[in-house]
């Protein structure tokens, strides 16, 4: 076998001083690479225990490297090499057993130092804790401003008022929900079932969408079959208020990562540059309902992300300051960066939009629930059943006067709660059951609050020329439109002019001049003969077609002289034909001329199929073409094509 290769060092000493020397010296630096291993005090004990004390000093060669072999190998019976292999070998096996020696005191070194890094946290928190213990023995850190300051948390904590009006009037079951049975009834269907979907509520403020989603998860609990817990949790919020960074260092429907070094992670996370991730209300709602008010307000980016949590049914989190391999990453945390937090609930959002303004892929994935507006007759009871739980009376007035001036249920309950107030200060005593609201009380409450009428306009059992009542529709509530015109001969024949005021919007005009082309085509009347003025009271922004009948019949009744019954309301588009087409909102404008009191209401052909049975004191008469609607009005057509055409022929003779 070749020889093994010299050592550089070695062979640098044997150049310079021969081999007699090389020897000696290198002997000699494996001594004192000993000694820097073992320490000179331990050298020498280990020295006297293999008898190799007195060789170490020795001037021989073979003494000296005996004593070496004895000291690193802690053999006393180790012979002195007498030959030069002898040596060379020796000295071999000394540097590979020194190499050995080096690497452990290395590795024992290392764990030396860790053991005295652990040593002094161990040692600071211990005095910590002495610490801690000392000031609670002296009285703690407290000072006498920090203990008023815990004396006056304590008193506010120990002082509460009463349940507000609105907590204690508010409806406990569903069958105190008033006007709403067809709702509750399809919302039960589609949470209490084994397989409970997502949906959207619809429609106006004040009519108990809330109260309902809340109670009906109630009921779906004890419901067989249910996938709720007993625990289901219902987490609210709000969609106006739910704002979020685009950074994603703030996200509180879905959730976030706090880096290490901006956003304030806990001590330990920080000092070791750990991102912390924070769950969100999704989170909190998994295995029960998050309701989201106003879900039509959310951040259209933010309803993109919140279909994909209802898609994947979990949250995931990222970050760039997160490193799996660290050995100081928390399990919870590489396990919500690995796996993400659970989101498995059921989504109920409500809204006061129509559903063409709600993102059509939450839409696509939630079922659809309509809330009706309320009637007057509903308000009524609503009004009843907040006096009786307040344990009063009221004067028998008192609640058609309140229904007047709102139709939302929760409207109508708080001006209850402050008539209630108002008489208790009127009359100077403690709340007693026999306590009598009045109508002077309500009208006090209206006053101070500058509440208007919601329904100015009424029907009247009268008939007048030229005026209408349109209906529209704004968030789930109808309305009365009031349209008047007057028509004036031409000051030039043939030359007449239209006026309309522009703040009604295009869509009401070009509904203007539909209606005069089929004044002229249908009822043979030429409005070039006449100065012409439609007016919307109150200016309002008429978004849709549904006022061209009731434009075209206030025209018509405006140049015939024939009055106009003013108990009846019209919807309905009018094309140039003269067809009655379909509109939207019938549902609402249905609502809003029975709550004005109106006798009967024209509606087209096309909608009649979504009228509401329920509507019972309303006759609803569908039409196809606005010459039924004449018929049904007695308005009878006028000779004005013949008179105009005489007084043209005069004019040109002339």
């Amino acid at each position: 076998m070749p020889a093994a290769a010299e050592h550089p060092y070695r062979a640098r000493l044997r150049r310079k001083y021969g081999v007699e020397d090389e020897l000696n010296r290198y002997v000699t630096a494996l001594y004192e690479m000993l000694s820097g291993v073992l320490g000179q005090d331990k050298l020498v004990l280990r020295a006297g225990k293999v008898s190799a004390l007195k060789m170490m000093r020795s001037a021989n060669l073979s003494d000296r490297l005996c004593a070496l072999q004895r000291l690193v190998f802690e053999d006393p019976t180790v012979e002195r090499a007498s030959t030069r292999a002898q040596q060379r070998k020796a000295i071999a096996e000394i540097e590979e057993t020194m190499a050995d020696l080096i690497a452990q005191k290395s590795v024992e070194d290392e764990i030396e130092r860790r053991v005295n890094v652990k040593m002094n946290e161990r040692h600071q928190e211990y005095l910590k804790d002495l610490k801690i213990e000392a000031l609670s023995e002296n009285g703690g850190p407290e000072t006498p401003a920090t203990r008023a300051k815990l004396d006056e948390l304590t008193a506010l904590s120990e002082r509460s008022l009463a349940a507000s009006a609105l907590q204690r009037l508010r409806p406990q079951a569903l069958r105190e929900i008033v006007g709403q049975e067809a709702a509750v009834r399809a919302l039960l269907a589609k949470i209490s079932s084994p397989f409970p979907q997502h949906v959207i509520l619809y429609g106006p403020p004040g009519v108990g969408k809330t109260t309902v989603a809340r109670l009906v998860l109630e009921i779906a609990k004890a419901r067989p079959g249910t996938p709720f817990a007993k625990d289901a949790a219902f987490v609210e919020a709000s969609g106006t208020t739910l704002r979020w960074d685009p950074r994603e260092t703030t996200n509180p429907l879905l959730g976030s990562v706090h880096d290490p070094i901006y956003q304030g992670t806990r001590r330990e996370f920080a000092e070791s540059g750990i991102p912390e991730p924070k769950l969100g209300l999704v989170s909190r709602a998994h295995g029960g309902v998050l309701f989201i008010d106003e879900i039509g307000e959310l951040d259209p980016l933010m309803q993109t992300r919140l279909l994909k949590v209802l898609e994947d049914r979990k949250v995931t989190f990222e970050s760039s300051y997160y490193d799996e391999s660290a050995p100081n990453v928390p399990e919870y945390v590489k396990r919500l960066f690995r796996e993400g937090a659970p989101a498995d609930f059921v989504l109920i959002g409500a809204t006061t939009r129509d559903p063409e303004e709600i993102d059509p892929a939450i839409r696509s994935r939630c079922a659809e629930v309509f809330f009706q507006p309320l009637t007057q007759a509903q308000i009524l009871t609503i009004v009843h059943g907040a006096i009786k739980r307040l344990g009063a009376k009221a004067a028998r007035g008192v609640a058609p006067l309140i229904a007047s001036y709102t139709i939302e249920g929760r409207k109508a309950v708080q001006i209850v709660a402050d008539a209630y107030g108002q008489a208790l200060f009127r009359v100077g005593a403690a709340p007693k059951r026999d306590l009598a609201i009045t109508e002077e009380d309500v009208r006090a409450v209206v006053q101070t609050s500058r509440l208007v009428p919601h329904t100015p306009v009424r029907a009247r059992a009268t008939r007048e020329i030229g005026k209408t009542f349109g209906l529209g529709v704004v968030h789930y509530l109808g309305s009365l439109i009031e349209i008047e015109a007057v028509a004036f001969a031409a000051t030039q024949p043939g030359k007449g002019t239209v006026r309309f005021n522009e703040t009604a919007g295009s869509m009401a005009k070009d509904s203007v001049f539909n209606a005069t082309s089929v004044l002229r085509a249908i009822a043979n009347i030429d409005t070039s003969d006449y100065d012409l003025h439609i007016n919307v009271v109150g200016g309002g922004n008429i978004d849709g077609p549904s006022a061209g009948l009731a434009i075209f019949l206030a025209l018509y009744s405006a140049i015939a002289k024939i009055p106009l019954p003013q108990d009846v309301a019209i919807t309905g588009e009018l094309s140039i034909a003269g067809r009655v087409r379909g509109v939207g909102g019938i549902v609402e404008k249905l609502y809003a001329a029975r709550q004005a009191g109106m006798r009967a209401i024209f509606i087209p052909r096309e909608n009649a199929r979504e009228v509401d049975a329920s509507l019972a004191g309303l006759r609803i008469v569908p039409l196809e073409r606005v010459e039924q609607a004449l018929r049904r009005l007695h308005l009878h057509k006028p000779s004005t094509r013949r008179s105009t055409e005489r007084r043209r022929k005069g004019a040109s003779r002339s």
